[in-house]
């Protein structure tokens, strides 16, 4: 619970603490763990440390933060290859340079068996710019930033080992391997004071929009047909025996940005996605209720509502 220099506390993508009479830390940890959040076989070790600091870089865009500092805590097997961990630091700087964060400490120990990562992530933004999972109005679009599916669709790829030189696959694969944060547009829409609400996606779409919508007192419909990528999922879905539709909705580690704002706003919401060279799309709508339910067609051509969220 927020109170003191608490404004934020468990429940959102950061805490969020008073730094100052303007400005707030916004402070976030995430831990991946091998064979859960990734696999040595086919994970580069510097993109696994880009990875590593942008999954978190991600809270902290969420609510409309610059990064500001990165603590690391790494759990190293007996007999670990010194190589691997070299790499992996390569791509932790790496991650760090191009986000404009500093890594200022942190920890090594033995793990019994298989690594271990742990990253805290100090940011930080204009306390009245920091924008909340809570806030969503009925009424209001549900954007999505870039792309859905693309990592569920890759890690599929990669785990499989299929048509690893098609580079029609490409996209997916990175989308797993190395995912960018949205910083630059998370700072643009807080600034705007457009949004109404605003998350990063980590757990696909029906879950990460369900956290959003219970937290305002909301419900929210999505339009399949409407989801970002489906073209460039289709092929991977069909050589895999997938559905393009389930991996954008419930796919999980995009990494993208869930926002929602009044449809009045629509063309300065575009404005801003150019202005950050991303693409930009109103995938549904906020509703009064609870939880959140997929429109699509059948193949008989029926319109049917599923329910892919509850709260």
């Amino acid at each position: 619970q927020a109170g003191g220099d608490l404004l934020m506390g468990i429940g959102d993508d950061c805490a969020v603490v008073r730094r100052d009479e303007s400005r707030a830390w916004l402070l976030t940890m995430d831990t991946l763990i091998e064979s859960v959040h990734f696999d040595c076989a086919f994970h580069p070790p510097d993109k696994l440390g880009r990875k590593a600091v942008s999954v978190n870089v991600s809270d902290i865009a969420a609510m409309g933060g610059a990064p500001a500092f990165v603590l690391l805590s790494v759990g190293l097997p007996p007999g670990f290859d010194q190589g691997w961990f070299t790499s992996f630091a390569d791509g932790i700087a790496s991650a760090c340079n191009q986000y404009g964060c500093l890594l200022v400490g942190g920890d090594t120990v033995a793990s019994p068996q298989g690594i271990t990562l742990t990253l805290t992530l100090i940011g930080e933004a204009d306390t009245n710019n920091v924008v909340y999972r809570h806030g969503a109005l009925p009424g209001d679009d549900i954007w999505i930033s870039g792309s859905l599916g693309y990592a569920a669709a890759g890690l599929e790829l990669l785990r499989r080992k299929l048509e690893p030189t098609n580079p029609a696959f490409a996209p997916l694969r990175e989308k797993h391997l190395d995912p960018t944060a949205r910083v630059m547009l998370g700072r643009q829409l807080a600034q705007s004071g457009l949004v109404h609400a605003m998350m990063d996606l980590s757990d696909g779409l029906a879950t990460d929009l369900a956290h959003l919508c219970k937290r305002s007192g909301v419900g929210g419909r999505v339009v399949a047909a409407d989801l970002p990528g489906l073209a460039t999922l289709s092929p991977a879905a069909k050589l895999t025996g997938n559905d393009p539709v389930q991996w954008a909705i419930s796919g999980g580690e995009d990494y993208e940005l869930l926002f929602t704002a009044a449809p009045r706003h629509r063309e300065q919401i575009l404005a801003i996605g150019r202005a950050c060279n991303l693409t930009l799309t109103p995938v549904g709508t906020i509703e009064p209720g609870a939880g959140v339910v997929l429109i699509r067609q059948s193949e008989d051509g029926r319109v049917v509502e599923q329910a892919v969220a509850y709260q």
